[in-house]
């Protein structure tokens, strides 16, 4: 199963992604969480030993093996160098294991519509299109508001979409251009959660303003994820009405994607 998470800053997509990573650790299936934000904070999220996420290096500032993967020369602009670089070791050599989950951080390079072909960003896409398309496991792909690292050749390996968002006009409007650049690569198991949720009124919300989109359930707004901030404990543990919630959302996923 293939999962890519995104939203708007803040909304709430790495506590998903932390909370999924977590219920299918529990099933005994293999997790891969990968964290493709700018500011990597999944690790605290999952509540991964603080000596483990500081042992974790973003793949595009591994300026070594890129070069020595792609045959880019350091310091130079242009040049040749390998579009399709070896990359199938990465995700276990590269990666903290805690918990049954596997996190791997991929580190930002400017990607998606700006057209960037550059060592960093062909290491990235390649990577992704191997993990997409030739790792047998949960992959969550935590991701910052866009769908900058994912491309056609991989859009169908991806089970579903999930786009987090507040009860807000403006988390609602950017759940609207995701949706946008993903119908662009043909993208089209989309669901909104809802996120921080404090009622009916929210939740009614989020119904009548969705870009045409199923909500696929709600995470209720929930102190426990400030205190495992604050304790460097994992959600999942320290918010247990928020994992319930959760667990319902994988149970609905479940259905969702079940063969018609």
């Amino acid at each position: 199963m293939k999962i890519a998470i995104t939203g708007k800053g803040g909304v709430g997509k790495t506590t998903l992604t932390s909370l999924l990573a977590h219920i299918y650790a529990e099933r005994g299936m293999k997790v891969l969480a990968i964290d493709a934000d700018p500011s990597p904070c999944l690790g605290g999220a999952l509540g991964f030993p603080e000596e483990l996420v500081r042992g974790l290096t973003p793949i595009a500032r591994m300026e070594e093996l890129i070069y020595e993967r792609t045959g880019a020369q350091p310091g130079t602009i242009g040049g040749y160098f390998k579009l399709n670089p070896r990359v199938d070791d990465i995700p276990d050599r590269f990666s903290a294991i805690h918990r049954g989950i596997k996190l791997l951080e991929l580190g930002a390079v400017e990607m998606g519509g700006s057209g960037c072909i550059c060592p960093e960003s062909t290491i990235l896409r390649t990577l992704i299109t191997h993990i997409l398309l030739r790792r047998d496991e949960v992959v969550l792909l935590d991701m910052y508001a866009g769908v900058e690292h994912l491309g056609r050749a991989t859009a169908d390996a991806v089970d579903a979409m999930l786009i987090v968002v507040e009860p807000t006009a403006r988390s609602l409007g950017t759940a609207e251009q995701i949706k946008g650049l993903a119908g662009d690569l043909r993208l089209t198991r989309l669901y909104l959660v809802g996120s921080k949720v404090q009622g009916e009124e929210d939740r009614e919300f989020i119904r009548l303003h969705s870009p045409g989109l199923p909500v696929l359930g709600f995470l209720p707004a929930d102190p426990g994820v400030r205190e495992a901030d604050r304790s460097g404990a994992p959600v999942f543990d320290a918010a247990p009405q928020l994992a319930q919630a959760a667990r319902d959302l994988a149970a609905a996923l479940d259905r969702e994607l079940q063969p018609a």
